[in-house]
């Protein structure tokens, strides 16, 4: 029993000496030191640590048991110098402060952190041209990229997923893993619900002049619209923001459209705004959707009748894939496609009697 008690109190002893020693040093504890507390080489702390499962548990017990002692933190970057990899991913969005990117994240974070690995967000502000520099920021420090809704062309992207591995949301390019979701279906399920309305004429508020998905939203709206026999005209490029939506006010009128589809929630948000300071009722004289089902599209007066898409599950998938690249799996297809419904709130009503349209 005094042996054992000895044996602790020596222990305690060249804990408190290390600390002191650290303090002094400063900076954090190394490997070295958690071996010098454990008494052990320095490699096994390594094993250890980066790959659980490869020595004897006690020695695993007592170096995790020392780690804790010291405050030790493992540095990926540490890490990625024997391997090659950083465990760190990089989320790479057009702008944080759209609400359509709070799910993407929180689902990529959650599949990137069941993995083990980090996730580290930058925003290109809309701009194509800041994005590439932010990937070239990144590229030397995280194992891949999750590009959503990406401005750039499709052959940098070709280029940047040549380099390093690539999965993109909301936008297809040819063998680039991405994360889609059902455009046609739900772009049919909205005009099918603004012509049993009586809507006949309808405007398009498209998105940024670089979006892939405003551009495939248009083309299938134009297949659909050609069928239903409706009246379709296209308004834009537009900023995808409140701002934009309320900059297209005056050419919705212009328009004489009767319903107007805007690119997002947050353009359609902003229509609104705009239509309520000129007096125009939605949807009394205006009926107004918008895509994506943001947080906040049910708040506003009236809710906004929109096209939910799946966000949490687009970050999610677009991480496991992109885990799934670096596992090895060669197949670069595309995922199956994330479907989408329609959400009816009040801001569509039925159509307007000449008297009362926004026309007039």
């Amino acid at each position: 029993m005094p042996d054992e008690e000895g044996a602790a109190n020596l222990a305690v002893a060249k804990s408190e000496e290390l600390t002191a020693k650290l303090r002094r040093r400063g900076g954090a504890a190394t490997i070295y030191d958690i071996a010098e507390l454990a008494g052990v080489n320095p490699s096994t702390v390594s094993r250890a640590l980066s790959k659980p499962g490869r020595i004897s548990a006690a020695t695993e017990a007592k170096i995790r048991a020392a780690a804790d002692q010291l405050n030790f933190r493992f540095n990926p970057m540490a890490r990625a110098l024997p391997t090659g990899r950083s465990h760190t991913l990089a989320l790479v969005v057009a702008d944080i402060t759209n609400p359509v990117v709070f799910g993407i994240v929180r689902g990529a974070e959650q599949a990137a952190s069941a993995a083990g690995y980090t996730l580290v967000i930058a925003e290109s502000q809309e701009s194509g041209e800041a994005e590439a520099e932010a990937i070239e920021r990144l590229m030397p420090s995280v194992d891949g990229l999750v590009m959503a809704t990406t401005r750039l062309s499709d052959e940098r992207i070709v280029d940047i997923a040549g380099r390093k591995p690539v999965v993109l949301i909301n936008r297809a390019v040819d063998s680039v893993r991405g994360v889609l979701p059902d455009i046609e279906s739900g772009v049919i399920e909205l005009l099918a619900h603004l012509t049993e309305l009586g809507h006949r004429s309808i405007v398009y508020l498209a998105g940024p002049e670089t979006s892939w998905i405003s551009d495939r939203r248009f083309e299938h709206m134009l297949e659909a619209s050609e069928r239903l026999g409706l009246g379709l005209v296209e308004i834009g490029p537009n900023a995808p923001t409140i701002d934009g939506g309320r900059a297209a006010l005056r050419r919705v009128i212009a328009a004489r459209a009767t319903a107007a589809i805007a690119f997002n929630d947050l353009m359609a948000i902003g229509l609104m705004q705009a239509a309520a300071d000129a007096g125009v009722v939605v949807p009394g004289q205006l009926s107004v959707s918008g895509f994506d089902d943001i947080f906040g599209s049910e708040l506003i007066s009236p809710p906004l009748t929109t096209v939910r898409a799946q966000l949490v599950e687009a970050g999610e998938r677009a991480v496991t894939d992109l885990l799934a690249t670096l596992a090895g799996e060669t197949d670069k297809s595309s995922s199956p496609l994330l479907t989408t419904s329609l959400i009816v709130r009040g801001s569509t009503g039925i159509v307007p009697q000449p008297d009362n349209a926004t026309a007039r």
